[in-house]
């Protein structure tokens, strides 16, 4: 090894010279065409200009000088076989850097989505359908680019290639215990698929989970992240939604009819609290000024159940919207009507029956001292 180096220094020193050229040409580029995307992203605030370079950064750091390093090798003074593992350790890093920046092309994409179908408006259910297919593609698209990489590198090595050639003819027996091994993972990804278009649910859905009400979080290849209203986080397997039921609140659209209960006294005056709700709600901006019904719902043997009836643009202000009429309506009743209040009757009938027994109380006059 010592007498090639010393017998071809030269060859050596021109071939290592030309490779740090290319690599420095290939940096040179990148730079210069990551300018370019700037300054059109700085003139013209292009969404696909800054996503680019937002995401092209990495894999570019890879693809330029690989792809000149390329280009030189066949025109360097270099023994066969030194050229062979050149070219092969280059062709394998330039395969990674292709599925890498495949990969983050799938990211500009979403990015693009996002900007043009945007769930930060008020009517954003178009936005939200297309986000979650294209957010349960990607991770499909993801795993196919990362398993035909690797199946591309290994197709390189013909050791690899010939073991994975020998392989072949037990490949059904193989699959059958993969997927016997793997039924969980595989059951989950077909239901990311079936969820992905036919779309039970999507990205930001406000949603009744095994007794929990939140928000659609994160949709995996796996799982799914409800975001619960304290902030608590619950994460299921995707095939549980297509063997259980749940509620969607906003599987159409968002607006939802929420509703309280007041219970009173009989003598409730039902119509001055009926326009009382009307007030309120009219006060509110949390109703949507479509539904506001008072109805006598219920009565037992001491209350009477009232059912007030409001509707909301979404869930959030539903709530809070029955929250707000169910406090103004106690406090209406307060301080206008307290005997409407809930309250029990009582009579005391031993005392009545002592004084029936005594007779009638000696009348109290001008002889009552005699």
């Amino acid at each position: 090894m010592i007498q090639f180096i010393m017998h071809d220094w030269r060859q050596i020193l021109w071939s290592a010279g030309g490779l740090g050229a290319a690599i420095g040409i290939g940096f040179l580029a990148r730079a210069v065409v990551f300018w370019a995307l700037q300054e059109v992203d700085r003139r013209k605030g292009s969404a696909l200009g800054h996503s680019l370079v937002k995401h092209g950064q990495g894999p570019s750091r890879w693809i330029f000088p690989l792809l000149a390093v390329l280009c030189v090798l066949p025109g360097l003074p270099l023994a066969p076989r030194l050229m062979s593992a050149l070219e092969h350790i280059t062709g394998i890093g330039l395969i990674v850097a292709v599925s890498w920046l495949a990969i983050l092309l799938v990211d500009v994409t979403a990015d693009m989505l996002a900007s043009r179908y945007r769930v930060d408006v008020a009517d954003n259910l178009v936005a939200r359908r297309i986000q979650t297919q294209f957010q349960m593609l990607h991770h499909i698209v993801v795993v196919l680019v990362s398993v035909v990489g690797l199946a591309i590198i290994l197709m390189t090595i013909p050791a690899i290639r010939h073991i994975g050639m020998s392989l072949l003819a037990s490949a059904g027996l193989a699959s059958l215990v993969v997927g016997m091994a793997m039924k969980g993972t595989l059951a989950n990804l077909i239901a990311g698929v079936q969820i992905a278009f036919a779309q039970p649910f999507r990205m930001g859905d406000a949603v009744v989970i095994q007794g929990e009400w939140g928000w659609i979080e994160e949709i995996g290849t796996m799982y799914v992240v409800v975001r619960i209203w304290d902030l608590r986080r619950l994460v299921i397997p995707l095939s549980y939604f297509l063997d259980n039921s749940f509620q969607n609140w906003t599987r159409t659209n968002a607006e939802l009819l929420g509703h309280c209960f007041i219970y009173t006294d009989y003598t409730v005056p039902v119509d001055a609290l009926r326009a009382e709700l009307r007030r309120i709600c009219e006060a509110s901006p949390l109703w949507n000024r479509k539904v506001c019904v008072l109805q006598v719902s219920d009565c037992e043997q001491n209350t009477l159940q009232l059912r007030a009836l409001m509707d909301a643009r979404n869930s959030g202000e539903a709530w809070d919207l029955r929250c707000e009429v169910r406090e103004k309506l106690v406090d209406f009743l307060q301080k206008n009507y307290p005997g409407s209040l809930p309250r029990y009757r009582g009579e005391f009938q031993g005392a009545a029956k002592d004084r029936a027994l005594q007779g009638p109380e000696p009348a109290l006059g001008a002889n009552a001292g005699r």
